[in-house]
């Protein structure tokens, strides 16, 4: 086994996106951890000069924890490879396209994946004459996670005050089916399922605010599902990180109907890493603490590349 415990350790955190006081969350919860297990770390608070930064930190491994923009996009992944930089998470490509939510989706489909139908949200017209979706529909940005700017359009007429939400944040969003039901999340650590945790946010609605306020949402690990369903949300689970080329811990969502079952939705490469978090939570199940998480989550990004 490769010992890490005598290289520095970069938690990187912060970035420009809309998501950086998560990002902040995430990186100071994991820099305690590891040093709570005896690694040496440093705690890089990154912006747009995150070039420059990573280059003057001397550090030895990255432990990524930027969420959005170009911190989960594959960018700051290419970053690192160009300086020699070994990091956690998913490589360049993989995390480029599970941050495109469409491309997320077309690769899903090819591999018989369930997901909620979707288009383009070129126009009111484009969505609801073309393409013939009918309300309610979600309408969010294409390239932004914790549900920032997004919106449920339950009459037609909400279309345009969703679209100019949603563009405050991604130029071309998308209209998806809205599904009604249960809201399932999978943490995935180097190809291996974990647990299943399902969401229970009290306005019905799992957005930014039922997600970062406290007592806003319930938490249920593991979901209360049969056996069997608890299994295919996991070989789901597995199946969406695999066909997307994910690597190290990654998070994958469902929205579980009752006629069609679970539909998947979106892949998270750098999934938010508090102790109340959703990729804690789905380790925990399985009995892994939230040191022994952020430890093999590090230990992958040598181990897998």
């Amino acid at each position: 086994m490769i010992n890490l415990k005598d290289r520095v350790i970069g938690v990187v955190m912060g970035g420009t996106s809309a998501e950086r006081e998560v990002s902040m969350a995430s990186g100071k919860a994991v820099a305690e951890a590891l040093r709570a297990l005896g690694y040496s770390v440093r705690e890089l608070v990154v912006d747009a000069g995150v070039a420059d930064q990573l280059r003057e930190a001397r550090i030895d491994l990255a432990f990524l924890c930027l969420h959005g923009g170009w911190g989960e996009d594959g960018r700051a992944q290419a970053l690192c490879e160009m300086l020699r930089i070994a990091y956690t998470g998913s490589g360049v490509l993989a995390s480029a396209l599970a941050m495109n939510k469409a491309q997320t989706k077309s690769i899903f489909i090819q591999n018989q994946i369930p997901t909620p139908a979707y288009c383009p949200a070129l126009s009111r017209a484009f969505v609801f004459d073309t393409m013939k979706f009918r309300p309610p529909i979600v309408i969010k940005p294409t390239a932004e996670g914790s549900t920032v700017g997004i919106s449920i359009v339950r009459r037609e007429e909400e279309f345009e005050a969703a679209i100019q939400k949603a563009r405050a944040f991604d130029e071309t969003p998308m209209a998806e089916e809205y599904i009604e039901g249960r809201d399932l999340t999978v943490g995935v650590l180097s190809g291996q399922a974990l647990g299943v945790v399902e969401m229970t946010p009290r306005s019905g609605f799992y957005d930014y605010q039922a997600k970062y306020t406290p007592g806003e949402t319930e938490y249920i690990a593991p979901a209360k599902l049969p056996p069997e369903m608890t299994e295919k949300v996991r070989g789901l689970a597995a199946k969406a990180y695999s066909v997307l080329g994910c690597k190290g811990g990654a998070r994958v969502d469902f929205r579980l109907e009752a006629e069609r079952g679970p539909l998947a939705l979106e892949v998270n490469t750098i999934p938010g890493m508090t102790k109340l978090s959703l990729l804690p939570k789905s380790a925990a199940v399985t009995g892994m603490s939230f040191e022994e998480l952020c430890e093999n989550m590090l230990r992958s990004a040598v181990e897998a590349r």
